[in-house]
Parts: C-alpha cells; sequence; structure tokens
C-alpha cells in the first residue's frame, strides 16, 4: 500500500511540474520581429534564442536596397521576472541617406509563449558632442511571435 502511495505522489509531482513548465513563457527559440525607430518605417529581424543566453539578429531588410543581411549577428539576451532584454550589434539606415553601427536594445515583457512586444533603442557607435552621453540614441517599439 505504502508503495501505492509513493507511485502515485511521483505521478502527481511529475504531472504538476510539466504544466508549471509548459506555463512559463520561454524567450528560447526564433522570432520574427517588427520594430519601427523614430523616423523610420518598418523593419524585420529574425531574433533566435539559444539556452544560456546566446542568439543572433538575421536581419531581413536593412542592408541596401532593403534587402536581406547576408550573415547573422551574434546577439545576447537574458530573461528574469518576466523581463526580457536583448542586445546585439547592427548597421541600420537612418534618414535617407546613412547608414550607421550601432547596438539594438530591446526591452520586452512576454505576453505569452508566443508573443512578446515593447520597447527599443539603437544607440550609434557615432560620437555626438550635444549628447550628455556623448552617443547618438534614437527609441522605438517592437512586437514580436514565435516561428514554427
Amino acid at each position: 500500500m505504502k508503495m501505492l502511495f509513493l507511485v502515485l505522489c511521483f505521478i502527481v509531482a511529475s504531472v504538476s511540474s510539466a504544466h508549471a513548465q509548459t506555463s512559463n513563457p520561454s524567450p528560447v527559440g526564433r522570432w520574427q520581429v517588427k520594430f519601427t525607430l523614430a523616423d523610420t518605417s518598418e523593419r524585420n529581424l529574425v531574433f533566435t534564442a539559444q539556452e544560456g543566453g546566446d542568439g543572433s539578429f538575421q536581419l531581413l531588410d536593412t542592408a541596401p536596397d532593403n534587402k536581406p543581411v547576408p550573415n547573422p549577428h551574434a546577439a545576447a539576451w537574458s530573461f528574469a521576472k518576466g523581463n526580457l532584454s536583448i542586445s546585439g550589434e547592427a548597421e541600420l539606415q537612418t534618414g535617407s541617406c546613412c547608414r550607421e553601427t550601432g547596438t539594438l536594445i530591446f526591452k520586452a515583457k512576454l505576453t505569452s509563449n508566443n508573443s512578446m512586444s515593447g520597447k527599443l533603442i539603437f544607440v550609434t557607435n557615432i560620437e555626438e558632442e550635444e549628447s550628455p552621453y556623448k552617443y547618438h540614441a534614437t527609441a522605438g517599439t517592437f512586437t514580436a511571435s514565435r516561428l514554427k
């Protein structure tokens, strides 16, 4: 009888643990990200999040002539207390004439296991004298959905 009770307790604990794991959103996987910076049109990238905080950006329409960038850029992410932070280097067109390299920083909330949204900042690598931080930054918003 004791053995049957222990087996039943183990089964209940296993089912409860599996349910808890599936109900917690996780950023690991591939995400279709649509983002807009101030004074720019909507841009797209695929963010791939791997276990341990590693990842990559595949910029889909940020190369000259709105073509995909051929190679993914390294990215990093962290997820704590429901807040997701993602960052990585990118080259983006700014305005109608210029391209700048810098760091894309995304701050997100996972609204479900298959979607997230939030704010982003693009901090350029070019020094700007008027800025108190000496770098130019542009803010925007984004949404993302998990790719199958």
